[in-house]
């Protein structure tokens, strides 16, 4: 398996060297993209600039190369680039230039969304908030406001690559652009205009000479030099407008995000590469996985509302840069058979042959100056089934694809991977100990209601993001209420209750009363019923509105708002309810500590702290901390706490809301077959929807880094630790009617010398393979963390695993009995091999060669020790519905 691997590398490069520098012309056809006069089968990797740290972008990019991707592509964030009208930003997270040259050093192309309208689950859907306060503004339609800045932006951006010499004709990865972002799921709203305004963004765009062709997803009316693509978990059998443009899928949605209050979604990546190798079979040329790295929404660039700091997305590369298995291994070789496929995908000019097989079965046959290649697909999705084709017998089990380089061998098959899954686990430092048991915690009490300079008054409510312009989160709502004796005195004699009304809130409201947490509410423009003890004579009203995220998704964004809308009352009162809608209200943006930057060194000096921890509402907590020993991912556990935001050494992570807890119920094992829908393979039930922060390693000091929280409700941060992530434990499950792997045969003759599946174990780089937990060959059964013997069992299995992995980064077992000794334990039994192993970064401390049954907890969130090797996506729609029924064709 060491040597297949090695080949998927060279394959990758023998086909898809970017030579940097060089200039080179793009252009297209009916078929494919053609680079440099070559049609090319492409596969893109979706990968952010500013949610990771520029110091992980190398190591990022080298493994999305490494897994065979040939493109990266990123949206273009107006909001960063652009804080302030005419101010930009080039710097750090968005050095977007770096980034570009750093795609070509690794030897890739690049595809670059400006839109600048991007969606992509980001604050405000990657507009500037300032674009709403233009006069006479209108978003995404026939305005010329708003075209005016929506062209001096791209102008811009187009011009910076230039400057830089970063499009393909002048030697740079930039191969692709687009214009606009799915706006055909929204262009009905605007009627006439809408239609006006996308021949107007094409032709912009065209104007612009950028060189290299655009593209608008989502946009079947685009005109005709603008390649229209498609957006979805499967877009085989989608056809652009016109004949004479490629088939081209801009966002393979292999995953999906997370949002407060809602289980982890995850797509299993069998069905992912079915999707996949379905998109080739039916005649597509460039695929684009989003997200291949997810990353991080660090600071308030999380978009909404409700949608966590992490966008870890269940990508083949997790939030924290490290390698998602199987996903990874399991695409990657995918790739490798689709580059072997490509002479024949690339060769032919009208469509494949089409061949039934069965009910539910079918071939397509490329077959061009002397290629042929073939994909034989079962769309059954809960049967086997042997097909025959050309005189020979296939197996195809349900819900999957074959794909065969030459038309007579079988190479991969998307529901058998042969790679190992990772277990990842999080270790805190100190052998255990949190931050609160062995550091000074101090605490600053934030002040309630207005607290001097700043105030707006009116006798009016005010939308809250044209009061803060997004500057933060937090607006104050203050006014007072004089209640007479006697109505308290009727409320007492009764046992009545009073309680205050907010007729229409979005997002999060902490309501306070006389100085005190009476209650808090979140939802999207709910009705708050908030009951409330009131005392005779003058009482204090003060409401804490919080946005949680901008909406990024829909038409007309510059008419949402945010806030407390609609009335505001006083319901219960013996003498009638009490309309405060029209009272005096005094409102101040954003909070004391936030004002005078006391999560800054330098700046915590502002305000007096106190030498202990205080859990109480609206409490600013600081600690200093070293960072844990080793190069392994960071992260703060902040599963203690409310609700709130939290900085290291200045920088700010983003958002927490461990509170927010996912429902009770929803998940349960599962099945690969079948279409995917977000709420399919739930995980993560009844625990936080974000537990673990990601702190970039670049962001931290060896000693003395300053953590910095705001608490908003009252959570205890004592128990906040600091974790390292890693994949201690690896696993493998590959049967004997898996394909073998490919080597470096494929490349010269089409013909491979194995004949016998393998089962590949890797660790991390630096880590070594301690120890083997559980072996089995024969007929095993359950999944990784909890494998079980079947009947059918090898007494030799484990000494066997142990002999060929242990004190080893990776190794390869051939899935065979005489790998096993002795005799075939069970000769009318088709077998497999099962396996699980502990990874160390200590070389050589190795276990005792014996058997040990270990029973892990998988997709369960434990203790700070043990972490869900899940996504964390979410059910909450950017998009429209997408259909559950998998389009047969």
């Amino acid at each position: 398996m060491m040597m297949m691997m090695m080949v998927v590398v060279v394959v990758v490069k023998m086909i898809f060297s970017y030579d940097a520098g060089k200039p080179f012309n793009v252009s297209f056809d009916h078929r494919a993209l053609i680079i440099d006069g070559s049609r090319r089968m492409l596969i893109s990797a979706g990968i952010h600039y500013p949610r990771a740290a520029p110091e992980m972008w190398p190591d990022i990019l080298a493994k999305a190369k490494e897994g065979g991707a040939d493109v990266v592509q990123t949206y273009v964030f107006w909001d960063g680039h652009e804080p302030q009208p005419g101010m930009y930003n080039f710097n750090g997270r968005y050095d977007l230039p770096k980034f570009v040259k750093l795609v070509a050093e690794a030897g890739m192309y690049l595809h670059l969304r400006i839109g600048p309208y991007v969606c992509a689950e980001w604050n405000f859907g990657g507009f500037p908030v300032w674009l709403r306060d233009v006069p006479g503004i209108v978003f995404r339609t026939d305005n010329q406001p708003f075209k005016e800045k929506m062209e001096g932006f791209v102008r811009k951006i187009v011009n910076l690559m230039k400057a830089n010499e970063l499009f393909a004709w002048q030697g740079g990865p930039i191969i692709l652009a687009q214009i606009e972002n799915e706006y055909g799921n929204v262009e009905w709203e605007f009627g006439d205009g809408g239609r006006r305004y996308v021949q107007w963004a094409a032709n912009m765009a065209l104007g612009l000479n950028a060189g290299v062709p655009w593209v608008m997803c989502q946009q079947n009316d685009a005109p005709s030099n603008i390649i229209n693509t498609c957006n979805g978990y499967y877009c085989d059998g989608w056809k652009p407008k016109s004949p004479n443009k490629p088939v081209f899928w801009t966002e393979d949605w292999n995953g999906w995000f997370q949002d407060y209050g809602h289980a982890m979604p995850h797509r299993p990546v069998e069905d992912n590469a079915f999707a996949v190798a379905r998109f080739f079979q039916r005649g597509g040329s460039f695929q684009n996985y989003y997200m291949y790295f997810g990353g991080t929404n660090f600071a308030r660039t999380s978009g909404g509302p409700f949608i966590t700091t992490s966008y870890d997305y269940d990508a083949p590369i997790d939030e924290y840069g490290l390698i998602r298995q199987p996903k990874w291994g399991h695409l990657k070789e995918l790739h490798a058979a689709i580059k072997l496929c490509e002479p024949a995908l690339t060769a032919i000019q009208g469509d494949p042959t089409y061949i039934w097989l069965g009910s539910q079965q079918e071939a397509h046959v490329y077959s061009a100056n002397g290629h042929c290649a073939a994909f034989l697909a079962n769309i059954d999705n809960r049967r086997k089934v042997t097909v025959h084709f050309r005189g020979q017998s296939y197996l195809l089990p349900p819900w999957s694809v074959s794909i065969l380089p030459d038309c007579k061998k079988v190479i991969f098959n998307t529901a058998q991977y042969l790679l190992s899954r990772a277990m990842p686990d999080a270790h805190d430092q100190s052998d255990g100990q949190s931050l609160g048991t062995g550091w000074a915690w101090e605490s600053y009490m934030e002040y309630v209601g207005v607290r001097g300079n700043g105030t707006v008054v009116t006798n009016s409510l005010l939308e809250q993001i044209s009061t803060t312009k997004d500057s933060t989160d937090y607006l104050w709502y203050t006014t007072s209420v004089t209640i007479s004796e006697d109505d308290i005195q009727a409320l007492s004699n009764t046992g009545s209750t009073t309680s205050l009304i907010l007729t229409s809130m979005r997002d999060a409201v902490h309501v306070f009363i006389n100085g005190k947490l009476a209650g808090s509410a979140m939802g999207w423009n709910v009705q708050v019923d908030q009951k409330i003890s009131l005392q005779a004579g003058s009482n204090s009203i003060a409401l804490l509105s919080m946005t949680v995220g901008l909406q990024n998704y829909g038409a007309y964004l510059e008419t949402w708002g945010a806030g407390i809308q609609g009335s505001v009352l006083i319901r219960g009162l013996p003498s009638g309810d009490l309309d405060l809608t029209s009272h005096t209200w005094v409102y101040q943006v954003g909070l004391e500590g936030e004002h005078l930057k006391i999560f800054s060194s330098g700046f915590t000096d502002n305000v007096m702290w106190t030498a202990f921890p205080i859990t109480s509402p609206l409490v600013w907590h600081k600690t200093t901390f070293d960072a844990p020993a080793g190069e392994e991912p960071v992260a703060l556990d902040l599963g203690s706490m409310g609700k709130g935001q939290a900085w290291v050494n200045g920088e700010h992570i983003g958002r927490f809301w461990p509170s927010m807890r996912a429902p009770q119920w929803g998940c349960s094992q599962c099945d690969y077959r079948g279409a995917y829908n977000p709420d399919k393979c739930l995980t993560n039930c009844g625990e936080p929807s974000q537990r673990w922060h990601h702190i970039p390693r670049a962001w931290l000091q060896p000693k003395g880094n300053l953590l910095v929280v705001f608490e908003e409700v009252g959570g205890d941060p004592l128990p906040i630790s600091v974790v390292t992530r890693s994949q201690d434990v690896v696993c493998g499950h590959v049967s004997e009617l898996h394909p073998p792997p490919f080597d470096e045969t494929w490349i010269s003759n089409h013909n491979s010398t194995s004949t016998t599946p393998t089962l590949q174990l890797a660790c991390t780089a630096g880590h070594y393979i301690i120890d083997i937990n559980f072996s089995s060959y024969g007929n095993p059964n359950g999944s990784c963390g909890d494998f079980k013997k079947g009947a059918c069992h090898a007494v030799d299995s484990f000494a066997a695993v142990h002999k060929a992995c242990v004190g080893k980064q990776q190794c390869t077992v051939a899935v065979a009995w005489f790998t096993f000794g002795g005799s075939d334990p069970c000769p009318t039994t088709h077998k497999s091999l099962a396996v699980q192993a502990q990874c160390s970064s200590v070389h050589g401390e190795v276990a005792q060669m014996e058997e040990m049954p270990v029973v892990f907890s998988n997709y369960t969130w434990q203790k700070p020790g043990n972490w869900s090797h899940h996504n964390q996506l979410s059910t909450w729609q950017r998009k429209p519905p997408v259909s559950s029924q998998y389009p047969m064709y």
